[in-house]
């Protein structure tokens, strides 16, 4: 039998990089052109199956991340993802469609990979892609979109976010030297799967304007979409 499924686009980042706005831009940039989009943000905060990682973001399982070891917070996230997955995305993408993810499984790359060390960053990269891949049946990837951002830069988005917003950081945000770490497992992770990196920086060392690294993501995804069509 022939195996016949659609394309999985997943936008990754740390947090502060811009990567849930550049999603939305994208998203609508598509459907402008008349393109159905599946689209589906993780982690579902309103759905009932973040609940542990709500728990865990919210300090219920200790106040720094390195408090719930990688395995065990990777689970409560891939928990998550398969319950948006049978839910939410997954008939689109198995009849063909157009998947658009705002995070995914290589969220758990970056984050849960930052607390060990790194000789044993490879390993855990190696485990959770067997785990989330094979054992739980989730769909690779077609193409991962890296925003990658200094974390001074990210922090300083994130503080202005939490100012304006009258919100308060997560044990992730506020912790900046494991934000730190998560930008050094990203880059490990995007050398072993292939990512797409986008630099977020300009050549004179300024932040590039959200429009113009738009215009290159979606030179990327036309480009990509154009195999395929």
């Amino acid at each position: 039998m022939i195996s016949v499924h659609g394309t999985l686009i997943v936008f990754e980042g740390t947090d502060g990089s811009g990567k849930s706005t550049q999603f939305r831009l994208a998203k609508a940039s598509l459907e402008n052109r008349g393109i159905r989009v599946c689209s589906c943000t993780y982690p579902q905060y309103a759905s009932e199956s973040s609940a542990l990682v709500r728990m865990y973001l919210g300090g219920l399982f200790g106040t720094h991340p390195s408090d719930v070891n990688a395995y065990a917070a990777s689970s409560f996230y891939a928990v998550d993802r398969y319950a948006g997955y049978k839910t939410v995305w997954g008939s689109d993408y198995e009849e063909g469609g157009l998947v658009l993810l705002d995070r995914y499984t290589t969220s758990n790359a970056i984050h849960q990979a930052s607390k060990l060390p790194q000789e044993e960053r490879e390993p855990f990269l190696r485990w959770l892609e067997d785990y989330e891949y094979r054992l739980l049946g989730l769909p690779r990837p077609d193409l991962v979109i890296w925003l990658d951002m200094p974390v001074e830069m990210a922090v300083a988005n994130l503080r202005h976010r939490e100012s304006s917003t009258n919100t308060t950081a997560d044990i992730h945000e506020a912790d900046v030297a494991y934000l730190t770490q998560c930008r050094a497992a990203a880059a490990q992770a995007a050398a072993l799967y292939g990512w797409q990196r986008i630099n977020c920086v300009a050549e004179d060392g300024s932040l590039r304007s959200t429009r113009d690294i738009h215009e290159e993501i979606a030179a990327i995804l036309n480009h990509r979409l154009g195999e395929e069509s």
